[in-house]
């Protein structure tokens, strides 16, 4: 439990103490005398607080395949969650400090044992690590905060381990229970669809120089700095964006100067293109392009075929709107979260990658991630923060299953979009805590 990397150690800041911990944790939790990875977490703590005996609150990052924030604590949610609690970001099993995967750490081995290895990276995973770090701190009870897909690690930790916990956060994160990919994917197409509409209504030019851009990609051969063909499909997908507050105006920047002269001649720049390959996460955090699908596959969730794998849900729902098919001439649209198979034969770092990826789409025997009975009979106190216009994570579907969980209280806002913890953080936080002493304090019958 002791650092034994030499670039972790404890430090000192702005009254706060940073502690590391790296565990030793089984890479399959069925088999624990098999295999093992390194799973990091960040102890973070008021110095004035260290020897009292605070409850502790772990946090669950978004993503998958993110590790946790490296923050600054004076402000955000962060800042309120240290008035009470002794906090521990965890680096989630092949994020960050943990095990990492990558295109890199998963070179040497071939597809079918990449696929072995990879498939243990789902949340059922996660909330079991953190369930072994739990015991091995000797913490009797802790509380969680779960944001987006952290939120989804939650509900698996309340099927998994319900008696472990004291109280549970979720911003923008309570999944469908039942929906296979394929529902989920056709309400996250009406959403974008919406979330397109609402750009272009405020910046009317904003579509001339979508179109223009695209034209110029299927006109001209374009490479980004790291020698990968940009394509359309690529430029679409930094409507992921649309997804987050604020994010509409950043976007118009950004496309009002994607274009520079050279020789009289107008060419995308460098600084534009260099920005579209920053924007591709999926090259420095690929679960989340090859786990994405997975977040929603379960034994009892079928489509209408009566499969349970994904088998590439978002690409073959993206059938249904073919007006995300851009030609010449036509209206442009952005997609969103969604991943498409053709990413791994484009993007330079997900195409060693390719083949363990289609072993992981066509899976059918996921494990499941909740237990709807142990959720129905919750005893928890759960406090949600919902948004209405959510791009990521469908409101409808949200509240579907939080009608299903006793002790659960939301917050449904349309004030906040999905990274409302990133923008207003100590508020939210703070008004999911006045929340959760609500059902606390209700009469016990």
């Amino acid at each position: 439990m002791t650092p034994t990397h030499p670039s972790l150690a404890a430090f000192i800041d702005h009254e706060l103490l940073y502690q590391p911990h790296l565990f030793t944790v089984p890479l399959d939790h069925s088999h624990p005398s098999g295999e093992s990875i390194s799973v990091y977490a960040r102890e973070v703590i008021k110095l004035e607080n260290q020897d009292k005996d605070l409850p502790w609150l772990v946090y669950f990052q978004g993503g998958p395949g993110f590790p946790s924030p490296r923050p600054d604590a004076r402000s955000g949610w962060l800042k309120a969650a240290l008035n009470q609690y002794r906090v521990l970001l965890l680096d989630q099993r092949g994020t960050g400090l943990s095990s990492p995967l990558t295109h890199q750490t998963l070179a040497s081995m071939a597809p079918e044992a990449q696929y072995q290895y990879a498939q243990h990276f789902r949340a059922d995973s996660i909330v079991k690590d953190a369930e072994f770090i739990r015991q091995k701190l000797d913490i009797e009870q802790w509380a969680t905060l779960g944001q987006s897909f952290g939120g989804f690690c939650t509900l698996t930790y309340l099927s998994l381990f319900p008696e472990s916990l004291l109280r549970c956060y979720v911003t923008g994160g309570i999944p469908p229970l039942n929906a296979h990919a394929d529902e989920v994917y056709h309400a996250t197409y009406q959403r974008v669809k919406q979330k397109n509409q609402a750009l272009f209504n405020q910046f009317p030019q904003a579509q001339t120089l979508c179109q223009r851009i695209a034209d110029y990609l299927l006109e001209n051969p374009v490479n980004l700095p790291n020698g990968q063909a940009f394509t359309v499909e690529q430029f679409q997908m930094i409507g992921i964006n649309l997804g987050r507050g604020d994010a509409a105006l950043t976007m118009y920047y950004l496309l009002e100067n994607a274009f520079i002269e050279v020789n009289g001649q107008p060419t995308l720049s460098y600084a534009f293109l260099n920005t579209m390959l920053a924007e591709q996460a999926y090259q420095t955090n690929p679960i989340y392009a090859f786990l994405h699908e997975a977040i929603y596959c379960q034994p009892f969730a079928q489509n209408e075929q009566g499969n349970t794998a994904s088998a590439w849900s978002a690409h073959r729902v993206r059938e249904h709107y073919p007006e995300f098919n851009y030609q010449p001439g036509q209206p442009f649209l952005f997609t969103g979260e969604m991943v498409y198979p053709w990413m791994f034969d484009q993007m330079q770092c997900l195409k060693p990658l390719k083949e363990m990826a289609e072993k992981l789409a066509h899976k059918a025997d996921w494990t499941p991630l909740y237990d709807t009975d142990v959720l129905s009979r919750n005893t928890v106190p759960l406090a949600c923060a919902t948004y209405v216009d959510d791009m990521y994570v469908e409101f409808d579907y949200s509240r579907q299953t939080l009608a299903n969980i006793p002790n659960s209280k939301a917050w449904m806002t349309n004030e906040y979009e999905h990274n409302g913890l990133g923008i207003a953080g100590e508020l939210i936080f703070n008004r999911l805590d006045d929340m959760l002493k609500q059902i606390e304090n209700r009469p016990k019958s």
